[in-house]
């Protein structure tokens, strides 16, 4: 697991095994936030041993920025904690967490010691602030990848933990085209220092407006991939043939898992269009 100080009590880790994950800490002087949790029980609890070991803290909050599985599987490794997030992520745990985890149980003994833990404290609309220390922070939607998505701004640093918002490859299979580019449009208005994203390094105050067209190019570019596709005879055949590179993204990104992901997105995007074809026409 890689660790990094991005600025005066506050912490960034990366996962060595599964995706370039990320999490964070924000730590004050009596106890401390985690933004959320890292794909294998062992990553988790390294970053709660490096609090309690290292930061001589407790860990009293859990901000999950969305359900997915290597984001909040970790929660049960912070006993105690309040664990916060979107409304529809304490829902989406409940319906589509629990099952999911009891299939992948069967599958790897090292998940056996997870049990899902649902969120303590919701919202659903606007923000939610918590102030650690001297750290203000401000939770707001950040939607499009997912449903539930939120993003936790570190108000004094400008440090901006975007969940899968951000991400070296857009992936938009359980969230909304249009709710993607909306979140990565706001991001680039709010004049941050850095950006967090929910997987892969982090982005640099000179290095953000470029991050941002380029995945805002990458979106159009599938969207007008997929526009294409709905033309022709055999659009499916059509779409196997779109490479990630020619729509402006590497296949390197995420540990190699970005060519698959772009499949998906180019599927999950067909059937969308095609379900709601007049939303789209005339469209950019």
């Amino acid at each position: 697991m890689h660790r990094e100080r991005i600025s005066e009590n506050v912490f960034w880790f990366q996962s060595e095994i599964y995706a370039q994950v990320t999490a964070g800490v924000i730590a004050g002087p009596q106890w401390a936030v985690v933004i959320d949790t890292l794909a294998t029980p062992e990553e988790t609890l390294s970053i709660r041993e490096f609090v309690e070991h290292e930061l001589s803290l407790q860990v009293r909050y859990v901000i999950n920025t969305h359900y997915h599985a290597d984001h909040t599987w970790g929660n049960c490794f912070f006993p105690g904690a309040t664990v916060i997030a979107h409304s529809l992520c304490r829902a989406a745990l409940e319906e589509k967490g629990l099952p999911s985890l009891e299939a992948a149980q069967k599958q790897n003994t090292t998940l056996k010691q997870v049990k899902i833990v649902l969120p303590h404290l919701t919202f659903d609309r606007g923000e939610m602030t918590l102030r650690v220390g001297k750290k203000n922070l401000i939770l707001s939607s950040a939607l499009g990848h997912s449903r539930d998505g939120i993003s936790v701004l570190v108000e004094e640093d400008r440090i901006l933990f975007a969940g899968d918002a951000f991400m070296p490859l857009p992936y938009l299979v359980d969230g909304d085209i249009n709710e993607l580019v909306a979140s990565i449009k706001k991001i680039s208005k709010m004049g941050l220092e850095n950006v967090v994203q929910g997987h892969g390094d982090i982005i640099l105050r000179g290095e953000i407006d470029a991050a941002v067209k380029e995945n805002l190019a990458y979106l159009s570019a599938i969207r007008k991939s997929v526009r294409t596709a709905l033309k022709r005879k055999n659009p499916l055949e059509y779409l196997d043939e779109v490479t990630i590179e020619e729509s402006g993204k590497s296949r390197v990104h995420l540990g190699g898992l970005a060519e698959p992901l772009h499949r998906r997105n180019l599927r999950a995007l067909y059937r969308h269009m095609l379900e709601h074809k007049e939303q789209f026409e005339g469209e950019d």
